[in-house]
């Protein structure tokens, strides 16, 4: 676990993280608004990406939740193994990582579970992203500190048949085993029994899916694992690339058999967006950290650099209000184009005030 390699910072790691962020801030409602000045069947299936599935099957903006925790996970062995080489205690460790995992789930409450309303019937207490990562990282966390990392590999895959063993054959009252209907499956029965009124109402899962979260970030600290190795960068651009399509084709066969379902994070899912983060790490990689041209990701470094903190900022604020006051005008005269424009605007404010706390170093981290 002391392997002392070449521990410089990944530049592609924090412009792929700002990639993610930026769909989330107001990338897919610029991209969105695009169909309004330009209908026509290209713009027609952006914005159908730019949407979730129903229920089984994937779209792009079916990426941008597992490619959240993949970037967890891929950035926690350069963290752990150089607070483990500067000797650090492990109680230590798990200490920041309890106080980590309170905190993302407290915000994650603040974000989506409506707490600060100060209302329990308006109280979710399990529903939001964060607390997703929280758990992922959680379980994760233990995985990396106490495993090596064949026993990882095995964990992880374990977590994965396990929890589809569970969905598979555990009966659900009224329902049985094996449905994996939004109403009738085991994740949801086990959220409903568990959170009672403080479930979301929706048909996402949270508490037994938790299983599938961990795996999610797991597949982040192989990738980690394996960009902090002392292997040619070609060798490990390679090696993504392998591993990526891999899981694709993994997670597709198994789906004939465990769907590809977001809303529960089925395995397959697991696997088959996973290989799609791979795949993109090693895009982001190559072109960064290999070829080296970095000018053309600034935009996403600036987000990626403080991801956690615009992502509760755009959670509790409307920055349109504040594009606003400079584009507000324009709806009159750009009907069709406003909603674009406003997009736009609320997105630059964003991004300007990121810049301004990127230029003076300000980096707010849990």
């Amino acid at each position: 676990m002391k392997n002392k390699a070449h521990q410089k910072r990944l530049e592609s790691l924090d412009a792929l993280r700002g990639f993610d962020m930026f769909w989330i801030i107001g990338g897919g409602a610029i991209f969105a608004g695009l169909s309004n000045i330009f209908p026509g069947t290209l713009t027609q299936g952006i914005n159908e990406q730019l949407t979730h599935v129903p229920w089984q099957g994937f779209r792009f903006w079916d990426l941008i939740m597992p490619l959240f925790l993949f970037i967890v996970g891929a950035a926690m062995p350069f963290s752990f193994y150089k607070r483990l080489e500067r000797e650090d205690t492990k109680k230590k460790i798990y200490r920041h990582v309890l106080i980590r995992f309170v905190v993302l789930f407290f915000l994650g409450m603040v974000a989506q579970g409506h707490l600060l309303e100060y209302d329990l019937s308006k109280l979710h207490f399990f529903s939001n992203t964060l607390q997703a990562i929280a758990a992922g990282y959680l379980i994760t966390a233990v995985f990396l500190l106490e495993m090596k990392v064949r026993w990882q590999v095995m964990a992880t895959s374990g977590l994965l048949l396990f929890y589809w063993a569970l969905m598979a054959w555990v009966p659900v009252p009224v329902h049985g085993a094996g449905k994996l209907t939004p109403d009738g499956n085991l994740a949801i029965y086990i959220d409903h029994l568990i959170q009672g009124p403080f479930q979301d109402q929706t048909t996402y899962t949270w508490i037994l899916s938790s299983l599938a979260f961990a795996a999610t970030v797991m597949m982040g600290v192989f990738c980690g694992q394996w960009l902090r190795s002392k292997r040619s960068k070609k060798q490990k651009v390679l090696g993504l690339v392998f591993a990526g399509v891999l899981c694709v084709l993994g997670g597709w066969l198994w789906g004939f058999w465990f769907p590809i379902i977001k809303h529960l994070w089925t395995s397959s899912f697991v696997l088959y967006s996973g290989g799609m983060c791979i795949l993109l790490l090693a895009v982001f990689y190559l072109v960064i950290d290999v070829w080296g041209y970095r000018k053309w990701a600034f935009l996403f470094k600036v987000i990626g650099m403080n991801a956690i903190a615009v992502y509760m900022a755009t959670m509790l604020f409307d920055f349109r209000h504040m594009g606003d006051v400079f584009v507000g005008g324009l709806e009159k005269w750009i009907k069709n184009g406003f909603p674009f424009i406003q997009s736009l605007a609320a997105f630059a404010v964003v991004w300007l005030i990121l810049y301004f706390l990127y230029k003076r170093k300000i980096f707010i981290k849990i």
